[in-house]
């Protein structure tokens, strides 16, 4: 597709050539007639407005599904706080952190400390359980994330807006509001069956983030129910700038430490890459399947507008019209069937699912709940859609009505 200069610069140039030049006006004028004459045939127009609608409207669908995803994971994390992980995982899934490299992680350089001098670090285990979904009660995994205490300092985006934290070395939860809104049972006051173990919601967080989509409880404690005797991550607050570069040289030269770090802003950010990599293959694979479609209903809605005004375009070729007026007559009636399309498409994306809000299967196989995000870009992209797919569509039907033989099309009509 065109960047949006390259756009600008060809429409600011056939801006120019049509009121400018003799041949400009001409299309102009044959295109005024073409124009007039929709309402008559304005059936098999709409075939060519309906057709690229629709594959605007799946092409941005499937496209903001993926920048809702990585826009959730993308915001989850800051520069100023990191993740440890064993040495090669790429998840929390398949890290495992002893119990005893926590003394010596939080004796690393680096690592902020508070006004009692313990170094800000959140032991973390995670827990995939199965909870029924509020669309159709069907079980869905869900993160139970176990943290330790100092995890609300870590992470100050996470905030109560019901009910109150869970208690240490209680078998208590938070519920992320995401969560709330997928799931059932998950109401404050509610008890949920753990590893046969009963818990009680206390409260429901917010954090604006992939976070949204937990359960959280005292880590002690989920390790206890569900027999941990490691963890799988460690996150941490950072020191100033230079907090990261710091704790980063400290785990490579201990090498009773093999452990890797991130800031919790990359991590989160590649656990996004393969999913929305995917989604972005296979809208565009099926916004190609249904483009080559709408190509072809707008190459036999043009074919059969141009053999209904041969007679018309005839005597327009008789009246002094050349080849190009004429072809370009036909492609600006068809690029405007393509724009109109087009923007319809962009519309019922931009209304229907902005911000509707779903789950999907994330990294640590558990549910991500997250909100489709149709941006101005995506709508752009749909747009240049339409208009490539206008132009394919057309340029045939219009090249056919400028080589017609004046007689050939005089007899023929």
């Amino acid at each position: 597709m065109l960047p949006w200069p390259g756009v600008l610069a060809i429409v600011l140039l056939l801006g120019l050539w049509l009121p400018l030049t003799r041949a400009g006006r001409l299309a102009l004028a044959a295109a005024r007639i073409g124009l007039a004459s929709l309402p008559q045939r304005w059936g098999a127009s709409s075939v060519i407005v309906v057709g690229i609608a629709g594959v605007v409207g799946v092409l941005v669908a499937m496209l903001a599904m993926g920048e809702g995803f990585k826009a959730t994971l993308d915001s989850t994390g800051s520069d100023d706080t990191a993740i440890i992980l064993r040495g090669g995982s790429q998840a929390e899934t398949n890290s495992v952190i002893s119990r005893e490299q926590i003394p010596l992680i939080s004796s690393l350089p680096g690592i902020a400390r508070g006004d009692d001098g313990q170094a800000a670090i959140s032991p973390e285990l995670s827990q995939v359980i199965n909870l029924p979904t509020k669309a159709d009660g069907t079980d869905a995994n869900v993160q139970f994330r176990g943290v330790g205490p100092q995890a609300w300092a870590i992470r100050p985006q996470v905030k109560i807006i019901a009910g109150r934290r869970f208690g240490n070395g209680l078998r208590e939860l938070v519920v992320g509001q995401g969560a709330q809104r997928q799931f059932r049972g998950l109401e404050v006051g509610r008890t949920l069956e753990l590893a046969n173990q009963d818990w009680t919601i206390v409260g429901i967080f917010a954090s604006g983030d992939s976070h949204d989509s937990e359960l959280w409880g005292d880590a002690q404690t989920v390790a206890s129910t569900y027999d941990r005797s490691a963890y799988q991550s460690v996150t941490v607050k950072l020191a100033g700038n230079n907090g990261f570069a710091q704790a980063k040289a400290a785990l490579a030269d201990d090498p009773r430490l093999k452990l890797d770090v991130l800031t919790t802003h990359d991590y989160y950010a590649k656990q996004s890459e393969g999913l929305n990599k995917l989604i972005s293959i296979l809208g565009t694979v099926i916004g190609t399947i249904m483009a080559i479609g709408a190509v072809f209903g707008a190459l036999n809605t043009m074919y059969a507008a141009v053999a209904a005004r041969a007679r018309e375009i005839a005597t327009m070729r008789a009246l002094g019209f050349s080849g190009l007026p004429v072809v370009m007559a036909v492609m600006l009636e068809t690029m405007l069937l393509a724009l109109a399309g087009g923007v319809l498409g962009a519309a019922v994306a931009w209304l229907v699912f902005n911000g509707y809000t779903v789950s999907t299967l994330g990294s640590n196989f558990s549910q991500v709940v997250f909100q489709f995000k149709v941006s101005p870009q995506l709508l752009w992209t749909g747009l240049k859609w339409a208009l490539g797919i206008g132009l394919v569509g057309g340029l045939f039907p219009a090249l056919r009505a400028a080589r017609m033989p004046v007689t050939v099309a005089l007899r023929g009509a």
